[in-house]
């Protein structure tokens, strides 16, 4: 049954695996390193039901009023470990401390990126900072509905796809359940970052001990990658000039399925978007401090709750919401495709990793020169505000 939906359109939510009553669907990797339901026809009832969960093949429309909010932590030391402004924690804690349970993408003891939940507010650290990898969701939202079937609080925060598709398997609505998803640029290939990983290993000459994708180390703008190794070495460099994240940006290793993106939207399932504010300088210069900014776009009644009850541990300002997705266009517009994503999947594994990234994501000379100008203003003006105070 699963099989009408095409490959370019399946995002591996997984509703599909988890709702089937005879588990005779699995999730298997193709070539690329994403993973695709596969049915074991022996087994397979043609009960239909992985079809009627699959949110790819039923949309379900919202008619919402979103409303947009700069925000920060007021726990600077949490904001300091965020991807941006540290709203995350806030929301999390608020379940937490209502005998709540969190869900969350954290690195497993491989750095595979994977769903799992906490129920202790010092755990909450696995989630905090951004994953640039597809995470797998294996049996987790069947543990949501056992939670949500207990009366227990459950947030669940996830890309877009990945909130209705558990929406989509719990098939109604239930009032404990928060969900809180992200603006999302694409999902790059599991594959391709276990690669990256063997690659800064095998430089390092030593096993990976602590990975972070959003070090503020040189500010929140031009945030850095980091390595920590257990030889005690570390790999730090900034995003644009490191080698996974310029494939990533440059559309080369994301899911076919993100190219065409149905979940990007202003109507969404979820009652929070979380976002870093892109733009904060030109929209609310006074909320810019180069530490991260939050962009919340509350999406129901719901989310609206919630925030009202977080609001006073932040720092925050309502924003135009069109305004502020001028800055940040991949809350409703997909990445384009880059044309040579299928020779760089063939590629990969046979050249090393630094020059498989050179051969296919290096930029005209013209766009290096502007991007380097670009930066160089950023850290001019960031001295002149700190001369200044």
């Amino acid at each position: 049954m699963i099989k009408k939906i095409l490959k370019e359109n399946c995002t591996a939510c997984q509703a599909c695996s988890n709702v089937c009553p005879q588990k005779c669907i699995s999730m298997e990797v193709d070539y690329d390193g994403f993973y695709y339901p596969f049915i074991d026809e022996s087994k397979c009832l043609n009960c239909g039901l992985c079809i009627k969960v699959c949110p790819s093949l039923n949309k379900n429309e919202v008619d919402n009023h979103p409303k947009a909010f700069a925000c920060s932590n007021n726990d600077e030391n949490i904001r300091l470990q965020s991807s941006s402004g540290g709203m995350f924690s806030l929301i999390a804690e608020y379940v937490l401390a209502n005998d709540g349970v969190v869900f969350g993408a954290k690195f497993d003891q491989d750095f595979r990126v994977v769903h799992d939940f906490v129920q202790e507010k010092d755990k909450l650290q696995e989630f905090r900072g951004s994953k640039y990898v597809q995470s797998e969701i294996r049996d987790v939202y069947t543990k949501t509905k056992d939670f949500l079937d207990a009366g227990r609080w459950v947030l669940f925060t996830g890309t877009p796809c990945q909130i209705d598709g558990l929406k989509s398997f719990l098939g109604k609505p239930f009032d404990y359940l928060f969900t809180a998803d992200i603006i999302c640029h694409g999902v790059p290939s599991p594959r391709v970052w276990l690669e990256y990983i063997s690659y800064r290993e095998k430089m390092a000459r030593a096993k990976t001990k602590r990975i972070a994708f959003r070090r503020k180390d040189e500010g929140w703008k031009l945030y850095s990658v980091s390595f920590i190794f257990q030889n005690d070495t570390e790999y730090r460099q900034t995003f644009n000039n490191d080698p996974y994240m310029k494939a990533f940006l440059k559309n080369i290793c994301l899911r076919s399925s993100c190219y065409a993106c149905g979940f990007k939207t202003l109507h969404r399932q979820s009652d929070i978007t979380l976002a870093d504010f892109w733009g904060i300088q030109n929209i609310l210069p006074g909320m810019d401090d180069d530490k991260g900014t939050s962009l919340i776009i509350i999406n129901s009644k719901k989310g609206q709750e919630i925030f009202e009850q977080v609001k006073k541990k932040m720092r925050y300002k309502e924003v135009d919401i069109e305004n502020a997705l001028a800055y940040n266009t991949s809350a409703v517009k997909a990445v384009a495709y880059n044309p040579k994503r299928e020779k760089f999947f063939a590629e990969l594994g046979k050249l090393s990793f630094d020059n498989l990234v050179k051969k296919y994501c290096t930029d005209r000379r013209l766009l290096r020169i502007k991007r380097k100008i670009k930066i160089m203003i950023c850290f001019f003006l960031k001295r002149s505000v700190y001369y200044h105070i």
